[in-house]
C-alpha cells in the first residue's frame, strides 16, 4: 500500500470530525507499527488530515502524544471487554475464572490484532516512560485484584512474594499466546490451535493450572481432569 493510499484509509477510517481525535487514532496507528523514535508528527498529520501544529496546539510535543495514545490505548481495550462486576458472593474459583478470561479475551479475542492491542504490546516488550503509567494506572490494579483473588483461595497461607510469583505464572501463560502468537502458531498442529488455543478453553485450563498449583483441583495427570 502507498502512504497515500494509507493516508487517504486512515483519514477515511476516522469518522470524527475533532481533529484531536483524529490526531489520536492516527497516532496510535503510527506508534503501534513503526515506535515511538521512528514516528514522525509529520507522519501523524498528514495521516489524521491536520496541519503539523496541531499536535503542539493540542498535546503540546511529540512526547505527550504518546503519552496520551498509549494511555487512550488500554482505555479502549478496557472498555470493549469490561470486567463485569461480580455478584456478593461469587465463590474466589469463579473470579479467578472470570479475571483470566477477561484478560484473555482482551489479548485474543478480536482475530486480527487492533493498534490498541499491538501498541500496549509494544510498549511492554520495548518500554518508555509511559509504560510506568500503564502500569500505575492499568496493570497494577489488575495485578492486585489477582493476588487478592489468589491470597483468599489460599486462604492466607502464602505470603506476599509467593502470591505474586503465582500471580506473574498466570500472566506470563497469558501472555505468551499473545506476545509470541507467531512462535506458537509453529509449535502447535493448525487443528489444535483452532480447537483449544482460543480464549475459553485456554481460560479454563490457565484456571485449573493454577487452583491444582493451589492444591484445590485435582492433577492434570489423573483421568478426571482430562474428561
Amino acid at each position: 500500500m502507498s502512504t497515500a493510499e494509507a493516508t487517504n484509509e486512515a483519514a477515511s477510517s476516522s469518522s470524527s470530525d475533532d481533529p484531536r481525535e483524529r490526531i489520536l487514532s492516527a497516532a496510535g496507528e503510527e506508534f503501534a507499527e513503526r515506535g515511538f523514535e521512528a514516528t514522525t508528527v509529520r507522519h501523524i498529520c498528514l495521516a489524521a488530515g491536520v496541519n503539523v501544529a496541531s499536535v503542539n496546539y493540542y498535546f503540546g510535543d511529540k512526547q505527550r502524544l504518546y503519552h496520551e495514545t498509549v494511555r487512550q490505548a488500554h482505555q479502549q481495550l478496557v472498555a470493549q471487554v469490561p470486567l463485569s462486576p461480580w455478584p456478593v458472593g461469587t465463590p474466589a474459583r469463579d473470579r479467578l475464572r472470570g479475571f483470566i478470561g477477561n484478560v484473555l479475551e482482551r489479548m485474543l479475542g478480536f482475530g486480527r490484532p487492533r493498534w490498541q492491542n499491538r501498541l500496549m504490546l509494544r510498549e511492554v516488550l520495548q518500554p518508555t516512560e509511559a509504560c510506568r503509567d500503564l502500569v500505575d494506572d492499568y496493570i497494577r490494579p489488575q495485578f492486585n485484584r489477582l493476588i487478592s483473588i489468589l491470597d483468599e483461595l489460599a486462604s492466607g497461607q502464602l505470603e506476599q512474594p509467593q502470591l505474586r510469583r503465582v500471580a506473574m505464572s498466570i500472566f506470563g501463560q497469558m501472555f505468551v499466546y499473545r506476545a509470541a502468537d507467531d512462535v506458537v502458531g509453529m509449535l502447535i498442529p493448525a487443528d489444535e490451535r483452532d480447537a483449544l488455543h482460543t480464549p475459553v478453553p485456554l481460560a479454563d485450563h490457565i484456571t485449573h493450572y493454577a487452583l491444582a498449583a493451589l492444591g484445590l483441583a485435582i492433577p492434570l495427570t489423573t483421568p478426571e481432569s482430562r474428561a
